[in-house]
């Protein structure tokens, strides 16, 4: 006789073990996904189109994303991005890439001292709050994320050539994966050709991203105005050439 009834079925027990598994976004995911959401519902209804319609659409299923916790393309495609992140940097071509260059008045060496103090990047980079110096290699981040929530990570420098070049990946448990390099080239002025590349997984996915630059918070925007600062800094001031 086949077993028709699941005594075990009903438990509110289960019920928690079941929401647990459905839950596949990370926190810090779950709060850009909020963030973008309101933002994509607030621009998509006040504005009357078919377009903007489409918008405030997908910020409603953002903002379901992120209240939820679940993701049902993860859920297609068996991705749980609550699982510990042991990856360094990001792998192969996923995430969003971003490059920007500009000119500064000062030597390369200077412009490689300044920026190789680490401490110093939250000075120009709005959205990093602090880098502290753990050793040689190793730094520890902490930068304001969608709602202001802060997310951590620590990144270690993986090539690096004195005047010349920085590059860096984030290691394993980084609430957002990611690498990049910048480098310090002399120009036909006497001046620095700083050109920095930049690859990230944002923390609402792909889809936050794409919605961020409709809003016009794209990566490439963020960084060029991270660099203009970084140049007004050096070229207003002394400070390179008093860096150690």
């Amino acid at each position: 006789m086949p077993l028709t009834a699941q005594p075990l079925a009903d438990l509110p027990q289960l019920d928690a073990v079941r929401d647990h598994l459905a839950n596949n976004v990370t926190m810090a995911e779950r709060a850009g996904s909020l963030g973008l959401g309101a933002a994509l519902v607030i621009f998509g209804l006040s504005r009357r189109s078919l377009g903007s319609g489409l918008l405030a659409l997908a910020g409603a299923g953002l903002l379901a994303r992120g209240a939820t916790g679940h993701c049902a393309l993860y859920e297609k495609l068996g991705i749980n991005s609550r699982q510990l992140n042991t990856q360094t940097g990001v792998p192969g071509n996923k995430g969003i890439r971003t490059n920007q260059s500009i000119d500064v008045r000062r030597a390369p060496s200077e412009v490689y001292r300044y920026w190789r103090k680490l401490e110093n990047l939250p000075r120009f980079m709005e959205h990093v709050e602090s880098v502290e110096e753990i050793d040689s290699e190793r730094s520890r981040w902490v930068v304001r994320g969608p709602l202001g929530r802060q997310l951590e990570w620590q990144a270690r420098i993986v090539n690096e050539r004195e005047g010349e070049m920085i590059a860096w990946e984030s290691l394993p448990g980084a609430e957002v994966s990611n690498a990049g390099s910048v480098w310090f080239e002399p120009n036909d002025d006497g001046g620095t050709r700083l050109k920095v590349s930049l690859q990230y997984e944002p923390p609402a996915g792909v889809v936050g991203a794409v919605a961020a630059k409709l809003l016009g918070e794209s990566p490439d925007g963020q960084l060029a105005n991270d660099l203009r600062r970084f140049k007004e800094i050096l070229e207003t001031t002394d400070e390179p050439a008093s860096q150690s």
